[in-house]
């Protein structure tokens, strides 16, 4: 069975791997010994020689004829990865001057601007890319179909534990708490500073910094997840920024609490999330998932609130609601 490579990673061939730990298990050696030991011919071990010496992995033995002897792993290898990071400082500093080069043209080419992402695993990685690179602020259109798992707790502590992590202002469509467990989300999200608002949401968008924008490819709503357009610095992206701060003018806030008020305070917690489901136009049966209780519960506590409000309507309680700040209650 072939050896597991342990040092590709630190820039060490096969060949070079193979010979360094054949002496480690066997010892100094000639270079015909260690020829025997690994298989290769005396004559490739000679011409491998000075790279095993220059990767540090190897050291010549005093006295005739000539053998070689393995450094210590907990040596070779700090050498090996002291080499690497001093690469990475190198190629950091000429992706630097290398961006400095492309800042000073005239502006982007047109296939610099436009990123196309296919399939749906591959746009929850772009977007979960977008949202963890964002450093300022993330601004999110939120409608249903969502291609990253809004129930994936290790992603929510993950986001949750980020350092700096941006301000996030999201605009949610009507449709947007009809999906399972997209409440909770949100009330969670608001917990760690979200800024909510419910509104018009005409197209799925992620906007990251104002640098970056990721939406659907296709307006085909089925389809919204399965491809994705990445939008980088143009009038484009401009224009997009615009679309979520008018939409987000006009929208009204959100706020989700799990705090416990006085007995005669009203809306009461519970209320104020109905009254908020109301407002985003969601039907009895949605608003009795989300919140996990039956229609017929639901049913009655919209026509309380209804008459509490002296709403003609529904939607109309939503929007008085809305109006009379009960939302952040």
């Amino acid at each position: 069975m072939a050896q597991r490579r342990l040092l590709e990673g630190l820039g060490v061939t096969v060949a070079e791997e193979t010979a360094y730990r054949a002496l480690l298990r066997h010892g100094p050696a000639t270079l015909s010994r260690l020829a025997t030991e690994t298989g290769a011919s005396a004559a490739a071990i000679r011409r491998m020689l000075p790279r095993l010496e220059d990767l540090g992995l190897i050291s010549r033995v005093a006295g005739r004829p000539l053998r070689v002897v393995a450094t210590p792993p907990n040596v070779a290898i700090d050498i090996l990865v002291a080499r690497r990071q001093e690469e990475l400082t190198h190629s950091r500093a000429a992706a630097a001057l290398l961006a400095t080069e492309v800042a000073e043209r005239s502006g982007p080419h047109p296939e610099e601007v436009l990123e196309v992402v296919t399939g749906r695993d591959a746009v929850a990685r772009r977007y979960l890319q977008l949202e963890r690179g964002a450093t300022r602020e993330m601004l999110v259109l939120v409608h249903p179909p969502y291609a990253v798992d809004i129930s994936d707790d290790s992603e929510n502590r993950q986001r949750a534990a980020r350092q700096g992590a941006p301000v996030t202002r999201g605009i949610y469509s009507q449709q947007a708490f009809e999906h399972p467990g997209m409440l909770a989300h949100t009330r969670r999200a608001i917990t760690e500073g979200e800024q909510a608002r419910l509104g018009q949401v005409p197209v799925k968008l992620a906007i990251a910094d104002a640098r970056t924008a990721m939406l659907p490819l296709v307006s085909d709503e089925n389809r919204a997840v399965e491809s994705a357009l990445v939008v980088h610095p143009s009038a484009l992206l401009d224009a997009l920024v615009g679309l979520f701060e008018t939409l987000w003018r006009a929208a009204v806030p959100l706020r989700l609490s799990e705090d416990d008020l006085e007995p005669e305070a009203w809306p009461q917690p519970s209320d104020a999330e109905v009254l908020a489901l109301l407002a985003a136009g969601m039907k009895d049966d949605a608003i009795a998932r989300q919140l996990g209780l039956s229609p017929r519960t639901v049913q009655r506590r919209v026509q309380v609130l209804c008459e509490r409000l002296g709403a003609r309507t529904r939607f109309h309680a939503g929007f008085l609601a809305a109006q009379h700040n009960l939302l952040s209650k």
